[in-house]
């Protein structure tokens, strides 16, 4: 094993306490840049999320003829302007399209290229070339659009557009937004009503966001349509903070004892906040507040305050979908829970950036925690007085929410912890460790404020005092 690929997690000095923003929605953020691309006119983008996947993203554009002009930001965020192809259409690009880790990359570009007369070759890093690519292939080759090979479960794969696509109805086999916004995509350039009927509710940043480019969209309860043909038209998208970054502060503060935090500017999209849904159940000491709307996105502040005693709680698979991303850390807070805790029909944690089903059960076994699978339903017993054993080291088999999770386990525990390819949070929060020393030096001062307040006070009341103010 590469030393250098190990970070060492240290235990933080303090609570955590203050406000936090998180980097730029991920889902938000692809897509402001795929339809920005898409469109009539240079857009307009801020507080887009600077990270490894969002790259892929403004590689792929690039590629195919939009012009990107998007700078870092002193927050770190990019904003900035992308004049798209509009109706002109994206052009032959001259070398194959790698989407690196990114599967929604791949997988909304599919939908991009769909009604297009050019020839393109989509492949990413042998981590996304493991990852399902057959259930936005299927409905594409149903509207006309040609692949190659016809078979292809998996990436590299060519994919040759079809200006000539039909219009159809879909009825999805699984809930996913990546699917839908594919098919919704490609019936821009198809005559007539395309739609797509889902199982169970997934993200509607698509519908939300193409209206905002002049697409007649409109979603429903697990339907979504656009009436083509239509020619998106430069708009300015403003992102909101990542609900799912957002939630490993939230669950550390909930963690370490002393913590009160708030994170501010995060979208708070119904879609996206199934998480907060289910801390709620388990006992958390959590609170939403609406700010206003950003377009149609929601946004607002969460806060969370540390909780002694939480309760474990079933998660019905109606509601995965709206888990889905989190469902990692949530195990993590599970674990930490009285009772148990069941997670249904979780095998789309099997089609990530890796395995997080098995991960999940590894990681909570090198804690002492019981968990387990059966039927694709994940079990995990609580274990409310939790002490991390010493000397662990964790794989994040390079899956930025599983690395960011075993550093919760470092950060908020007892002992430090080694991270294999930490390096991985930079697919969607950079800047995670700093936002918890950030956090903890405001915990840390309040804390040395209340001890300094105890010098005047009498020697034998101090001293009782002081030990308060230490475990506290």
């Amino acid at each position: 094993m590469d030393a250098e690929n190990i970070m060492r997690i240290e235990p933080l000095k303090a609570p955590l306490d203050g406000a936090a923003t998180v980097p730029g929605d991920k889902s938000i953020s692809h897509r402001a840049v795929l339809f920005s691309a898409m469109a009539e006119g240079t857009s307009r983008l801020t507080g887009v999320l600077d990270s490894a996947d969002v790259r892929s993203s403004i590689d792929v554009v690039t590629a195919l003829g939009a012009k990107v002009n998007l700078e870092v930001g002193v927050d770190g965020s990019l904003s900035g302007g992308i004049t798209g192809w509009g109706a002109e259409g994206p052009k032959q690009p001259d070398h194959p399209l790698d989407c690196g880790n990114s599967g929604t990359t791949a997988r909304l570009l599919m939908g991009v290229v769909a009604p297009w007369p050019i020839k393109v070759e989509i492949t990413g890093d042998e981590s996304l070339k493991k990852r399902p690519m057959r259930r936005v292939i299927a409905p594409l080759m149903k509207m006309g659009v040609h692949f190659e090979p016809e078979a292809q479960e998996n990436l590299p794969i060519t994919e040759i557009g079809n200006p000539n696509l039909k219009a159809i109805t879909y009825d999805a086999p699984m809930a996913s937004a990546q699917l839908k916004t594919a098919v919704l995509l490609a019936g821009l350039g198809a005559e007539g009503e395309t739609r797509v009927n889902e199982p169970a509710l997934s993200r509607n940043h698509t519908e939300l966001m193409l209206p905002e480019f002049g697409v007649d969209a409109t979603s429903a309860y697990r339907s979504a349509m656009v009436q083509g043909p239509a020619t998106l038209k430069a708009s300015e998208i403003d992102v909101p903070g990542d609900p799912s970054s957002a939630a490993f502060l939230i669950c550390a503060a909930l963690l370490k004892r002393g913590s009160s935090i708030q994170v501010e500017n995060v979208s708070l999209n119904a879609g996206r906040i199934g998480f907060v849904r289910t801390l709620e159940r388990m006992g958390a000491s959590i609170e939403v507040r609406h700010m206003g709307q950003e377009g149609r996105e929601a946004y607002g502040i969460i806060e969370a305050t540390y909780t002694p005693r939480l309760t474990g709680c079933e998660i019905p698979k109606q509601h995965i979908a709206s888990v889905i991303d989190e469902i990692p850390v949530l195990a993590l807070v599970a674990a930490h829970a009285h009772g148990r805790t069941v997670f249904r029909q979780g095998s789309e944690l099997t089609k990530k950036e890796s395995n997080r089903l098995d991960a999940i059960i590894e990681g909570l076994g090198l804690l002492g925690v019981d968990a387990w699978c059966e039927n694709d339903d994940l079990f995990i017993d609580g274990q409310p007085n939790l002490v991390v054993p010493q000397g662990l080291t964790f794989d994040s088999r390079k899956d930025h929410r599983l690395a960011m999770t075993w550093s919760l386990v470092g950060l908020c525990g007892n002992t430090p912890v080694n991270i294999v390819d930490f390096d991985s949070v930079k697919v969607s929060f950079p800047q995670l460790l700093e936002s918890f020393e950030r956090l903890a030096e405001v915990g840390g001062t309040k804390r040395v404020e209340s001890c300094f307040i105890l010098d005047s006070m009498p020697l034998n009341r101090q001293n009782t005092l002081v030990a308060q103010c230490v475990h506290r």
